[in-house]
């Protein structure tokens, strides 16, 4: 456009300069001779048409051979005083231009050549700024704390001396957490575990058997065995250390294996040839079972020349019941263990109590029945126990599961859980449990605590439901949960579920695309009994849960218990710069929450708040 712009300024400028010439002749020469000069002049300027007139009469008049349609007339006066007037007809200046071949290829080749030339500019730079752009959005993901998506995808990233130390960094925070992860394991294992035979040692024993009483009471009914080796010290001498290691290794490695079966066992050395064996939820008639497998086990380890070969492995057993005191039960399991010991060989004792109750006796096909009938029924309900924050603000409600028999009483969810597990009808059950919360939600979203604290206040309505692994591994109860969810969109953002960390620990691969699944549907994850074994904590950033619930065998008195504090500072600790929220089960005095508040936990629930109510 400047081009053709500059064009007609220049034809222009030629006219002008004709009438220059025009007034200098007509001022100079009033008898001028125009013929002479003026039709080269115009000839020059490729004119149309010229006329020069003095008032009406015409001075001097050319007409062109050329023709043309799209003319530019200029019109001027000359002078107005004498009234002398010119006219000119010029053609447009680019009228009878044309391109030859060659221009017009010359034309093309600098036109493709412009393109191309932009086109590889547009291209370099997009790429670069592409470059910067997969720097900058992993940035973006360090900042948000995803750094495990951030290392997933280093990309194309520029300057590429930055993409690589970003990569490099990310690596070594991930080894550094790994590491972290190991040494609080490390912590937990010094604390809790024998450094020989690595099983828990007697603190973990009293942690455990305080988890499962209350007030020195019971829970809950099951059996503990006394294992002890009579001649362990005799063996070492004669033998030595390493024969009696291998004997120790051997026979605890064996009786681990056997404990897989029994879900919540404990195994535990209490002293140097002594070991003590909890397996709760458990019927009389399966604890003689197991008490003639763990002798058999025993019996069967290769045992090294020594005296009284026959007379080296000895079982005491207790069955205890819910409401039984936790200090005697040791001491009827070591009189049954000492009874054991008098019989002369290696063999097992089970402590006489008297009559036990035939509830606990009788066989899963009767218990398959009255599941049953509870589920066609819909005889199972929701109890909730709130979890308080540390500013006494409710941060949600743990529901607990509860049935009623025949006549209306209730039935503990330690006698019907592990039957239903037993039968495999807990994805049914705990099916009915999430329907009935989903109604909760959906009629109540806010329902008072009558017996909470005068300090503690209400808060939005929020539901933690435990899943079982028999749930998580049903393809149709997953099917139907995400289905459900995806119904209750609007109400999934106030469920958390939990899972045990025993079973994420044994299933991790299994169960990650299941806990994704509820993760992307909107609802929490939480994952509880955490300390309960002793493990590493990375998982917990692997499955990306959200609250982690530390299991009452820690909690209780760790005011008076300092490696316990030392095991929830380890945990915190490891979980610095994340979202996720620690918080305590089963507290039950004030100095305990005092304590936990001190230490960091951001929550806890217990019998100190509430006790679990039927929600309705």
């Amino acid at each position: 456009m400047s081009f053709v712009q500059l064009t007609y300024k220049f034809q222009q400028q030629k006219v002008a300069g004709l009438e220059t010439m025009l007034m200098e002749h007509y001022q100079r020469q009033p008898d001028w001779e125009l013929e002479a000069w003026l039709p080269p002049m115009l000839l020059a300027y490729n004119a149309v048409d010229f006329r020069l007139s003095l008032k009406d009469e015409v001075l001097f008049a050319y007409k062109g051979n050329l023709s043309t349609q799209n003319a530019v007339i200029y019109d001027h006066v000359l002078e107005p005083k004498s009234g002398l007037h010119m006219k000119l007809t010029l053609p447009q200046p680019f009228e009878h231009y044309t391109f030859s071949w060659y221009e017009t290829l010359i034309l093309l080749i600098g036109i493709f050549a412009v393109i191309a030339l932009v086109r590889f500019g547009h291209l370099w730079f997009s790429q670069q700024l592409d470059g910067i752009e997969e720097l900058a959005l992993r940035s973006r993901l360090i900042l948000q704390g995803k750094h495990e998506e951030a290392l997933a995808s280093p990309g194309r990233g520029k300057p590429r001396l930055i993409n690589r130390a970003l990569t490099k960094l990310l690596e070594e925070l991930q080894d550094a957490q790994k590491e972290r992860g190991r040494f609080d394991k490390f912590i937990r294992s010094n604390t809790f575990l024998d450094a020989e035979t690595h099983i828990g040692n007697r603190l973990f024993l009293t942690n455990r058997l305080d988890a499962l009483s209350h007030n020195q009471s019971m829970l809950a009914h099951g059996v503990i065995y006394l294992l002890e080796m009579d001649d362990l010290d005799l063996l070492q001498q004669s033998q030595g250390e390493i024969a009696a290691k291998e004997l120790l290794n051997s026979t605890v490695n064996a009786i681990s294996l056997l404990l897989q079966n029994q879900a919540n066992s404990i195994f535990a050395r209490r002293s140097h040839n002594q070991f003590a064996i909890v397996v709760p939820q458990i019927s009389l008639i399966e604890a003689d079972q197991l008490a003639s497998k763990l002798l058999k086990i025993c019996l069967s380890q290769p045992l090294p020349e020594v005296d009284n070969r026959d007379n080296f492995f000895h079982l005491g057993c207790a069955y205890f019941t819910a409401g039984d005191n936790a200090a005697q039960l040791i001491e009827e399991a070591d009189m049954a263990l000492r009874a054991a010991q008098l019989q002369g060989n290696s063999n097992w004792f089970m402590y006489d109590k008297g009559a036990i109750d035939e509830e606990f006796a009788k066989g899963s096909v009767r218990w398959r029945s009255f599941l049953e009938n509870a589920l066609v029924q819909k005889r199972f309900f929701p109890f909730s126990q709130p979890i308080i924050d540390s500013d006494g603000n409710e941060h949600h409600k743990e529901i607990f599961t509860r049935s009623r028999d025949n006549q209306g009483a209730l039935i503990r969810a330690s006698l019907f859980i592990p039957m239903a597990n037993k039968c495999g009808l807990m994805p049914q059950v705990e099916r009915q449990i999430i329907e009935r919360v989903l109604l909760l939600l959906s009629n109540e979203p806010t329902i008072e605590v009558s017996n909470l604290p005068s300090n503690v206040k209400s808060a939005p309505q929020r539901y933690s439901i435990n899943l079982s692994l028999d749930s998580l591994m049903s393809r149709a109860f997953t099917q139907w949960l995400k289905t459900t969810l995806l119904e209750y969109r609007h109400l999934t953002p106030r469920l958390i579920f939990e899972v045990a960390e025993d079973i994420v620990i044994q299933h991790q691969e299994k169960l990650l695309p299941k806990l994704d699944m509820i993760r992307k549907m909107g609802a929490r994850l939480c994952v509880d009994h955490v300390g309960e074994q002793v493990v590493g904590t990375y998982y917990i950033r692997e499955c990306h849960f959200d609250l982690i619930k530390v299991h009452r065998s820690i909690v209780r008195h760790i005011h008076m218990r300092p490696e316990n504090q030392l095991f929830i500072r380890s945990l915190i600790g490891g979980l610095y710069r994340t979202e996720v929220q620690v918080c305590a089960e089963g507290v039950e005095v004030f100095e305990e929450w005092q304590t936990l508040k001190i230490l960091g936990v951001s929550a806890a629930q217990g019998m100190y708040f509430s006790e679990p109510i039927e929600a309705k």
